[in-house]
């Protein structure tokens, strides 16, 4: 075997290491979109505008797209073909610009999603406990006991959507309790802020598995072009 043969065989056992973790990593995503799913299936009424895209939804089609470009990535560095190289080499490079892209214009118009989200969430106030919405007001009663919270930027959006007469049960301090008039007898820190400091709390998690997705992202690409061009150089000098 000359140092060619042997340099290809070293690439090809990388590339197919890098791509079992990458497809592993998939299912990974995978399972936690139904994991999330499953478990938070009883906010995805709060949204009126987006009810099917949630978290849950993205995670689950990231990890299933991840699981195929892995696959696509097994499959070229065990055949040795150099289309299939080229294609996953393309489409790794496309996800790669769509995730940079797409972090960066989240970032820059954080400000502009964080007011959209909390006026898509206060149009749903306005649906709270109307006939044929009991998933929407069950999600609201939920989120307020279980964040201890009120409202969406505070209690008093309440107000707006119930001509001031109060707020509902679940804002009471003690759940079960006539509280509707006692402003002293409700939670008084907003809903938004709250869940969004909860999620602030546990991305870390995410953090470290996105930027293990990302390192493997790039060696995927480097390996994957290398190899592209030691199975030229090979075809070259057997021809």
């Amino acid at each position: 075997m000359g140092p060619t043969q042997r340099c290809l065989l070293c690439l090809k056992v990388e590339l197919f290491i890098f791509n079992l973790i990458f497809w592993l990593g998939g299912c990974g995503a995978l399972g936690v979109g139904l994991w999330l799913a499953l478990s938070q299936g009883r906010f995805s009424a709060l949204s009126l505008s987006l009810p099917s895209l949630g978290v849950a939804g993205l995670v689950m089609a990231a990890g299933a797209v991840v699981m195929a470009v892995g696959f696509l990535g097994c499959l070229g560095a065990a055949t040795e073909q150099r289309c299939l190289l080229l294609t996953f080499f393309v489409v790794l490079l496309t996800i790669v610009l769509l995730e940079l892209s797409g972090g960066l214009a989240f970032y820059a118009c954080r400000g502009q999603f964080d007011r959209y989200a909390q006026e898509d969430l206060k149009s749903g106030l306005r649906r709270y406990g109307a006939p044929g919405e009991p998933a929407l007001t069950q999600a609201w009663d939920t989120v307020q006991t279980e964040f201890r919270c009120c409202g969406v930027q505070n209690y008093t959006d309440w107000f707006e959507v119930r001509n001031g007469t109060g707020v509902p049960e679940s804002c009471c301090l003690e759940h079960g309790a006539a509280c509707s008039g006692l402003d002293a007898a409700w939670w008084k820190e907003p809903c938004y802020e709250k869940v969004k400091s909860w999620v602030g709390e546990n991305v870390w998690a995410m953090g470290i598995f996105a930027a293990c997705i990302a390192v493997i992202q790039v060696l995927g690409l480097i390996s994957s072009m290398l190899m592209y061009c030691q199975v030229l150089k090979v075809e070259k000098y057997y021809h």
